[in-house]
């Protein structure tokens, strides 16, 4: 008999926690599993797993606290006899736990991808999700935390037991990043000759991923390579003030807000280099996938990106709001082209060996399987 596993997320946008369970759902052997999906009806989410049958439910997670969620997961669980509810975010987790306990689930999987603290809400709204939390985490059976980071907080300050908490790197589709591959395809259409540095950096537009410190970083870079380009990709609610700092600092120009694009590998191929100067991070996805791509890259000493990134080793580490110290090591990568080569390919090689997509599906089926008491 096949085992039935329901993952739950919200789907509002096509994210790091969508990517994850996509893998997870495309890789897990079809022959033993059943799968379920109850998300908002993001139609990149169902596309990213249109080659794999899975049984689909939208649902509009929008709305934090309504019950008819909560109906309609007991439902699915109850009408299928789902064996394993697996779940992530803050505005699933509730539902998935609770829903959980009511239909009185075999087994509950909660996967942590970010502290409550990096939520992009106001403070109130913080306190609410971790009461939430408090009062929900006692019907998970195991926590799938990123990174050891994550793993260390939900022990020591959550006082979660060690037993239940395992952590599972995230991974990438090795066979997928080619490096170099259509490289001028993007620089061509922006319109950037092929000979100007091309800095870039991706992610939603919110105060966690420090956008504010690359753009400050930018005029003290275009003093020595007057041409160079700045190529931020995402969306968010700080749009409108990193576009004011660009033309406050005059550099507006030479960077190019580009908004969401779904062909990350094309814009990893086009630019020089990733930045990644963020303030909080879980495990971002894109320093992996600019990793695979054997490019070079530039983040902030931070926890998460250090699991990622061994400075000098496949990549430069700097202090996080340090505008100086990032402008600085991006000048270094633009000329010493022999530096900016060897982190790439060490990087390349560091993910080849820790990151794949093939591992991380499999330790997530061992715990699936030690749940099950056949691992």
């Amino acid at each position: 008999m096949k085992v039935k596993i329901l993952y739950v997320i919200d789907g509002m946008e096509f994210g790091g926690g969508e990517r994850v369970f996509t893998q997870i759902i495309n890789g897990l052997p079809l022959d033993q599993y059943e799968l379920f999906l109850a998300s908002g009806p993001k139609e990149s989410l169902y596309q990213a797993i249109s080659q794999t049958p899975v049984q689909r439910y939208p649902i509009d997670f929008s709305n934090r606290f309504n019950p008819t969620i909560l109906f309609h997961l007991v439902k699915i669980i109850k009408d299928h006899r789902i064996d394993i509810v697996h779940s992530q975010g803050a505005r699933t987790d509730f539902y998935a736990r609770i829903a959980g306990r009511i239909s009185r689930v075999q087994h509950n999987v909660c996967t942590i991808a970010m502290p409550v603290e990096g939520f992009d809400v106001s403070s109130i709204r913080k306190r609410i999700y971790r009461t939430i939390d408090c009062l929900t985490e006692k019907y998970v059976e195991k926590f799938i935390t990123v990174s050891d980071f994550l793993n260390k907080m939900l022990i020591e300050k959550r006082g979660i037991p060690a037993a239940k908490v395992v952590r599972i790197y995230n991974g990438v589709e090795l066979h997928r990043y080619h490096p170099d591959a259509g490289r001028g395809k993007l620089k061509k259409e922006l319109g950037i000759p092929e000979d100007v540095p091309l800095i870039g950096a991706v992610g939603r537009m919110v105060w966690q991923k420090g956008f504010e410190f690359l753009i400050k970083a930018a005029p003290a870079i275009l003093q020595a390579f007057p041409g160079a380009r700045f190529m931020i990709v995402g969306d968010g609610p700080l749009r409108g003030k990193l576009g004011a700092l660009s033309e406050e600092l005059r550099v507006k120009d030479n960077v190019i807000f580009v908004g969401f694009r779904s062909d990350i590998k094309d814009v990893l191929s086009a630019i020089d280099l990733l930045v990644v100067p963020s303030l909080l991070e879980g495990f971002p996805m894109v320093t992996l996938e600019a990793m695979a791509m054997a490019k070079p890259i530039i983040a902030t000493k931070i926890d998460g990106i250090t699991e990622q990134i061994t400075d000098g080793e496949n990549g430069i580490l700097v202090p996080p709001k340090d505008h100086n110290a990032l402008s600085k090591a991006i000048l270094r990568l633009i000329q010493d082209k022999e530096l900016s080569k060897k982190l790439g390919m060490s990087a390349r090689k560091k993910v080849e060996q820790e990151f794949s997509v093939e591992k991380m599906v499999a330790e997530t089926e061992k715990v699936y399987l030690s749940l099950l008491g056949t691992n």
